[in-house]
């Protein structure tokens, strides 16, 4: 049987502070309170970045089309209902707009040494790599590249 392929586009937004957002994802969808890169599904017709300015700007009430994002990785992960094709971009938030959740979804700037104590979902793991090798962080001192995996949070703030 041939699954179908769901491409979405997700944001790795940095701080001043090093942190990196994350979103809950909404209840009623799969995965529901799992932490995520915020962004959401490709349209026909779109590129990743379009889709994501579009996104941040539906589901966080930020505009981001000035901003200058660079591809960090693609991810291909298979679910077992469907394949995910999901492209990565990153950019500094040098905004001063203050994020609205317009899904009820929680938002959280965590260190990004901290990353891998939020339970994400597993094609996420990839892009904690990819955001590891980025930034330049020493393997011996990144729990982001000696796990390679995400963990639940035991604190409610990082």
């Amino acid at each position: 049987m041939d699954q179908p392929v769901v491409r979405v586009s997700a944001a790795v937004m940095l701080n001043e502070h090093d942190e990196v957002l994350l979103a809950t994802r909404p209840a009623g969808r799969s995965m529901a309170g799992l932490w995520e890169f915020p962004g959401g599904k490709i349209e026909p017709g779109e590129s990743p970045g379009e889709a994501l300015v579009r996104e941040l700007r539906e589901e966080l009430g930020i505009d981001t089309s000035a901003w200058p994002w660079q591809h960090l990785t693609t991810v291909k992960y298979r679910y077992p209902e469907f394949r995910l094709v999901m492209d990565v971009l990153i950019a500094d938030y040098a905004s001063q707009q203050q994020a609205h959740p317009a899904e009820g979804q929680e938002l959280r700037w965590v260190s990004r040494l901290a990353l891998a104590d939020y339970e994400m979902p597993p094609a996420d793991g990839p892009v904690l790599v990819a955001l590891s090798n980025r930034l330049g962080a020493s393997h011996a001192d990144d729990p982001i590249a000696l796990s390679g995996s995400t963990r639940q949070s035991r604190d409610s703030q990082p």
